[in-house]
């Protein structure tokens, strides 16, 4: 019965002891990264997760918590250091990735997104507000018109303007009011996002082409496509993060989103 309880034991902590074990092997990738490039690492990666119990998928997205954590560490990174964000999201709340963008976007030091895979929507929205974005060949970036609900806020816009007020009804007319009023405030962004890397009449340009619902929300803007328009992207992804990404595999449980390497702040003392 002991060596049975042993075994038990064993088996019960192999899951612990692996994720442990793979969360080490992060942390020494991220901090030969900020190594190599004299920047700051951090990651906001989101992945769909299985609910323990019921098996279930969970689909994770940009919230505050890790609005927060991402504020958090970018105000314990001297000002002039280089920010490297790796991005892997399909966007969230509005509010959170605003935050983070206006927080990089005031940077001193250089600011570069680097995107994998994809970083839709509010992820975009992030990667917009930096100096560069380096993508990888075949990694994407997505269209950032707000959504209400179910329903695109530039189809609900349109929806006012082509059909006879008579005929809609007042939850929809309200729904449409603030739809507008959302495009507005996200152009309005936008545009003074980008005035970081591009002249105001072109920051208002790709603003308006990017928020007011030229595609569906899911269409997928390639590196080639992103720089057709005036994007200041790159497809020079370093193979290092590319690893690092390999690092985060599908979870079966719950693990933290965004993550960074400390010991900046164990040399500087705790700033």
């Amino acid at each position: 019965m002991d060596f049975f309880w042993i075994i038990f034991l064993l088996i019960s902590l192999q899951p612990v002891i692996t994720r442990k074990m793979l969360e080490s092997a992060r942390m020494r990738m991220i901090e030969r990264i900020e190594r190599e490039r004299n920047s700051r690492v951090i990651l906001l990666v989101h992945r769909q997760e299985q609910m323990s119990l019921l098996g279930f998928p969970l689909v994770k997205f940009i919230n505050m918590e890790d609005s927060e954590e991402i504020l958090r560490v970018l105000e314990m990174t001297e000002p002039e250091k280089d920010i490297d964000l790796v991005l892997h999201t399909p966007g969230g709340l509005v509010l959170a990735a605003v935050q983070i963008a206006r927080a990089i976007n005031r940077r001193k030091g250089k600011v570069r997104v680097v995107v994998p895979h994809y970083a839709m929507s509010g992820g975009t929205l992030i990667a917009l507000a930096a100096d560069e974005i380096i993508l990888s060949k075949n990694a994407v970036l997505g269209p950032v018109d707000p959504q209400l609900g179910e329903y695109p806020a530039p189809s609900l816009v349109k929806l006012l303007k082509e059909k006879n007020i008579n005929d809609i009804d007042d939850a929809t007319f309200i729904k449409a009011d603030i739809a507008e009023k959302a495009i507005n405030q996200l152009k309005e962004t936008l545009s003074a996002l980008l005035k970081r890397t591009q002249s105001e009449e072109k920051a208002k340009e790709l603003a308006a082409l990017l928020t007011e619902g030229n595609w569906t929300h899911d269409f997928p803007i390639t590196c080639d496509y992103a720089k057709s328009i005036g994007l200041n992207v790159s497809d020079e992804m370093p193979p290092a993060f590319l690893d690092l990404l390999s690092m985060y595999p599908q979870p079966v449980k719950t693990q933290r989103s965004v993550e960074y390497s400390d010991h900046f702040r164990r040399i500087t003392g705790g700033r």
